[in-house]
């Protein structure tokens, strides 16, 4: 069919047929909000990198918590910062751990909430890295014990989901097993399995205070020039027991979140990370950017991508916008 008898701008006349044909449709059930959560009481400190974005103490998260869910968002995850870091990242694993305590709190208190935790190291290492570290190398399969240590105490303490961030060799394999054996066999795993070296973590770093003090991550995390690498990781992650795969970040690598999706049919997470959060929040508040506008687009663009889930710091503005047709 030819122009006149085909005209494409027959349905885009009005809202109500936009609506209609509409492809790619964002719901608040598809997204996660995170949360930083530090010791104290009475805590509700911006981060200096992210605009709007606080570190909360339990006290005051639980009033986050039921805010969110009061909003429909579904699900949430949390960061930790601890009152201290050593060479072994030892509260991670504790049993008073910062994010120990608030999963029992939150459940608690909100115990429909989906509550997802961050495994990793990297917030609770004197390294800043997020394995082991001897002789300036992050050691891959020693660290495998202690990432399953940390998932077992966060499932312990009522964890819905833990999500291993590390990007170690064999992480999520170690990780089921020791679930399994410890009778969390319906604690579920979002990995981050197609996770970025990127320069777009850096106001996260600054927020959850968790920079690398040597080095960086290249040596773990993927190169920024590799897809077909990525897709090794995804189903690598996948026949180890992934019950949930993740592309971070998001909005440069809507190409991979593509893939991962088209060529697995698995469930896939997008992380629209602190950068992309903080790049927004600097371009409307020079009014160079319509906010509302824009992050609507770019979410709408992460799912027409494919995916399934979308982890963003603008959860909560989305969920008060009403912005879904």
């Amino acid at each position: 069919m030819k122009f006149p008898k085909f005209r494409a701008r027959r349905l885009r006349t009005s809202e109500g047929l936009r609506r209609m044909v509409r492809e790619a449709r964002l719901s608040i059930d598809s997204l996660i909000m995170p949360y930083f959560v530090v010791h104290g009481r009475g805590v509700r400190r911006e981060a200096k990198s992210m605009p709007g974005i606080f570190h909360f103490s339990i006290d005051t998260l639980i009033e986050e918590v039921k805010e969110a869910k009061t909003l429909g968002i579904p699900a949430i995850l949390l960061f930790g910062i601890p009152k201290a870091k050593d060479d072994l990242g030892s509260e991670s694993y504790a049993k008073d751990g910062i994010i120990q305590m608030a999963v029992a709190e939150i459940k608690a208190h909100v115990p429909d909430m989906v509550v997802i935790t961050d495994t990793c190291l990297c917030e609770y290492t004197t390294s800043g890295h997020c394995g082991i570290v001897r002789n300036g190398k992050v050691i891959n399969d020693e660290s495998l014990e202690l990432l399953a240590k940390i998932a077992l105490s966060q499932a312990a303490s009522g964890a819905d989901m833990v999500a291993p961030s590390d990007m170690m060799d064999g992480r999520i394999g170690a990780i089921r097993k020791a679930l399994d054996e410890a009778n969390f066999s319906e604690t579920a795993i979002m990995s981050y399995s197609a996770k970025y070296a990127s320069s777009f973590y850096s106001p996260f770093r600054e927020a959850a205070d968790c920079a690398p003090r040597f080095s960086d991550r290249s040596s773990y995390q993927l190169d920024v020039a590799n897809s077909d690498e990525a897709l090794r990781e995804i189903r690598l992650d996948i026949e180890e027991g992934a019950d949930i795969v993740m592309v971070k970040p998001a909005l440069a690598y809507l190409d991979l979140i593509f893939r991962a999706k088209e060529e697995t049919g698995y469930p896939v997470a997008a992380y629209s990370v602190s950068g992309e959060y903080s790049m927004i929040k600097a371009a409307s508040s020079l009014r160079f950017l319509d906010e509302k506008r824009i992050v609507l687009e770019i979410l709408t663009c992460i799912k027409r991508a494919g995916a399934d889930i979308i982890i963003t710091y603008f959860a909560k503005d989305v969920a008060k916008w009403h912005a879904f047709n």
